[in-house]
């Protein structure tokens, strides 16, 4: 037999190892098989959701990598927290955890009722294409079913009115808790529909309001010598000029004019500027104490672009100018009366500064608002949409803050996932209208179905699938209640109107008289995100995965043997 060199036989080796080389291994799945494991992943994550629906629902433990354990009854949390070991269940697991988050940032609220509508539309699904059906027409059928029932809920939504009713909406979607309804309300009252309601730790064992009117930021005087009242360690100023600057305050002579402005209007005269040090400070204080002039130092909220950004807030909110700043070309030595803010009523402690009723242009302040609610839309950072909430906040009528209390951390961010549920639930019940609840105007959209034309059988079978779905949050609510879900589901079908079954108290009541309601948006929402990852889970037909590599375990120590010799060291005592 002819054989290669040595040689030639190690460098044709080398040549074609690059084409044989693979980086990582992946495992395929298809057809029944796959669908299988990935439903036993979508059940698993289902089963932990829906266990928190209803008012009789169960809170979940999860563990966390720091601090102690979180307890919640929020869907969209639970759902967060599920990483299974199997990769093939935990595709199915991860694809109806996006229905959960994408129902959670667009109503805020609902999250469990979509992943149990998800489950129910994947589950279907799988079975009858299992049993031969086409996927592609099924899914049709399921969207042709989705968008009868949208209809459906927005002919039958009403919209808010009264105060009570966004109490009720807060209520339900706190799992009945009426304190949190009620002070959602009271805060929704003093500031309005579309104010700005934030939910923050608080640090007494019982739920807080408190309302913020006018500006607030976390700066405080500068220097102590800027005091000027008897009462508590503050600056008050009542109709005061305001000059911003986005730069550094050094040296007197650039700061002159605006005294001698404020000066000659009899006006005091708060500064806000990135720093004030050295003799521009030192002047301050000298004619603060010697000759008693109403001035006050503070230095600009937060830091980089979101200084720059509030700065511009406070100069629309006040109608004056930042100087400093780059497209702004006049100096702060050449500052004119109508460069400087004007604001009715000041406020400087030691931590803090409040500007109340600023005398910006309303139309100014409106566009602001609109364009920070533009940015809000656009951006996908949460640290840059907190920010941006806490500028909408200082720019509007008023701010309510929500302390919420507790006797443990535990206690007080579970307290917390609740009110922000019901706060977002009650904004979009005002956005949308509302709808009868405990899953009552799901059922009355069964008969909207009736009317759906189909193509094909297939369709009709994804029509099918939709009208079981339907049933299943009445069900969930009432299986957590502990009572025969299918016999109480029958009978809400079979009565009419908004009669429904009140879980709490265990009895069928006209749901939009007994308060139990839902916004419609969120019913809405969760149906056609749950229809349409589901129905498109349903259409897979292989799954690939990546095959872990598995770790080559670390070589063995041969032992400590040479420290045999340690024995000798007996003689040094």
């Amino acid at each position: 037999m002819f054989r290669l060199p040595n040689v030639l036989r190690s460098s044709l080796a080398r040549q074609l190892a690059p084409q044989f080389a693979r980086t990582y291994a992946k495992d395929l799945k298809f057809g029944a098989e796959a669908r299988a494991i990935m439903l036993q992943g979508v059940d698993l994550l289902a089963d932990a959701v829906a266990l928190t629906m209803g008012p009789k629902g169960r809170n979940v433990i999860i563990e966390q990598s720091w601090g102690s354990p979180k307890i919640t009854k929020d869907g969209v949390t639970v759902a967060k927290a599920i990483e299974l070991k199997d990769k093939y269940q935990n595709i199915g697991a991860k694809l109806v955890q996006d229905v959960a988050n994408n129902t959670n940032e667009e109503a805020g609220d609902g999250t469990t009722a979509a992943t149990v509508l998800a489950r129910s539309i994947a589950k279907d699904g799988f079975e009858k294409i299992s049993k031969g059906a086409n996927p592609i027409e099924i899914r049709k059928g399921v969207m042709m079913a989705v968008d009868a029932v949208v209809n459906a809920l927005k002919a039958m939504s009403s919209p808010v009115t009264t105060p009570e009713e966004v109490a009720q909406v807060a209520t339900i979607s706190a799992n009945g808790d009426h304190s949190i309804g009620e002070l959602i309300s009271e805060a929704m009252k003093k500031v309005g529909r579309n104010g700005v309601i934030t939910v923050k730790d608080g640090k007494k064992l019982s739920d807080e309001l408190d309302v913020i009117e006018g500006m607030k930021f976390d700066r405080g005087y500068i220097s102590p010598y800027f005091l000027n009242s008897t009462k508590g360690a503050k600056c008050e100023f009542q109709d005061s000029l305001v000059l911003l600057s986005e730069k550094k305050i050094s040296t007197i002579q650039s700061i002159v004019p605006a005294l001698e402005l404020a000066n000659q209007q009899r006006k005091p005269l708060l500064i806000i500027a990135e720093d004030i040090d050295g003799e521009a400070l030192t002047t301050l204080v000298l004619n603060r104490l010697k000759v008693g002039l109403q001035v006050c130092a503070v230095k600009a909220p937060g830091f980089g672009d979101n200084r720059k950004n509030t700065l511009h807030d406070i100069a629309v909110a006040t109608g004056g100018l930042v100087f400093g700043d780059d497209a702004n070309l006049i100096k702060i030595e050449d500052v004119q009366l109508h460069d400087l803010g004007v604001v009715e009523e000041v406020t400087v402690t030691k931590d803090d500064t409040l500007m109340l009723r600023g005398k910006g242009d309303k139309e100014n302040v409106d566009r602001r608002v609109q364009q920070i609610k533009d940015e809000m839309e656009l951006t996908t950072s949460d640290y840059e949409k907190e920010k941006l909430n806490e500028r909408l906040a200082k720019l509007s009528a008023g701010v309510a803050v929500i302390k919420v209390g507790g006797s443990s951390e535990v206690e007080v961010n579970e307290k917390k996932d609740r009110y922000n549920d019901a706060l977002n639930a009650t904004k979009a019940a005002v956005e949308e209208g509302i709808v009868p609840g405990g899953g009552v105007a799901l059922l009355r959209c069964l008969p909207s179905l009736d009317a759906v034309t189909t193509a094909n059988h297939d369709q009709k079978i994804g029509v099918e699938i939709v009208r079981k779905a339907l049933r299943m949050p009445c069900m969930t609510i009432a299986s957590n209640a502990g009572v025969d879900a299918a016999l109480i589901v029958q009978k809400v079908i079979e009565s009419t109107g908004n009669q429904g079954y009140d879980a709490m108290k265990c009895e069928y009541v006209d749901m939009l008289k007994s308060g139990i309601i839902d916004p419609t948006k969120v019913v809405r929402t969760a149906l056609v995100d749950a229809a349409g990852v589901a129905s498109l889970l349903s259409t897979a037909e292989c799954v690939i995965t990546e095959i872990p590599k598995e770790d080559p375990p670390m070589p063995g120590g041969g032992g400590m043997g040479g420290m045999g010799g340690m024995g000798g060291m007996g003689g040094m005592m």
